[in-house]
């Protein structure tokens, strides 16, 4: 069983990033995006019944976005190359099954990290939020940016181990095992439900 603390759902945020149709599409077959979904679709569902914060992040490019972004960019220069991601897709939508509701924080982001280019922590930090679950795709990329960029900020963080997903299986492991763990305990959607039970 997990060492983590027990979540007061008040000071709490469950991170939902990047869960799109666009980049649900790029994980590997036998990842079972629908699967993902439905355990953060739990995540989700447990957080708001103890009154816990959603925040819903999701990447997204306007024609201005896309014209700032330079050459120098490895990541993001070919989606300003070839226009994709514009914000108003609803390839880049938040997936259906995981819809935002009245008073849930949602951020769009023009970078890998949640915190980067949004207002997403000052946001958290006016609801008084101090612990960060994180969810979402992909754990490479926005979610080890973020995980890195809040740790620095001092949030105390809990990553879930099978809430998150990358299309690089091997990098997805090395992170969880051997990157994550010092800068955020690593609890699964069944721990959540037990942590927020255990206040």
């Amino acid at each position: 069983m997990s060492t983590a603390p027990a979540l007061d759902p008040t000071h709490t945020a469950l991170l939902v990033m990047d869960c799109q149709p666009a980049i649900l599409a790029a994980l590997p077959e036998g990842g079972d995006g629908k699967a993902l979904l439905g355990r953060v679709e739990g995540a989700i569902a447990a957080v708001r019944a103890n009154g816990g914060t959603i925040a819903y992040v999701r990447v997204g490019f306007t024609e201005t976005d896309w014209d700032a972004i330079p050459a120098t960019n490895k990541s993001f220069a070919p989606l300003a190359q070839h226009r994709v991601m514009h914000h108003e897709d609803p390839a880049a939508a938040i997936h259906e099954r995981l819809a935002p509701q009245d008073g849930d924080i949602i951020v769009r982001k023009i970078r890998y990290s949640g915190m980067s280019t949004t207002d997403l922590d000052q946001q958290l930090r006016e609801r008084g939020i101090t612990t960060l679950v994180v969810s979402g795709i992909s754990t490479s990329g926005a979610v080890l940016s973020t995980v890195i960029d809040a740790a620095d900020r001092d949030y105390q963080l809990h990553v879930l181990s099978d809430g998150v997903a990358d299309p690089d299986t091997e990098a997805h492991n090395v992170l969880l095992h051997q990157v994550f763990p010092s800068r955020a305990h690593i609890i699964d959607t069944a721990e959540l439900h037990a942590l927020l039970r255990a206040e």
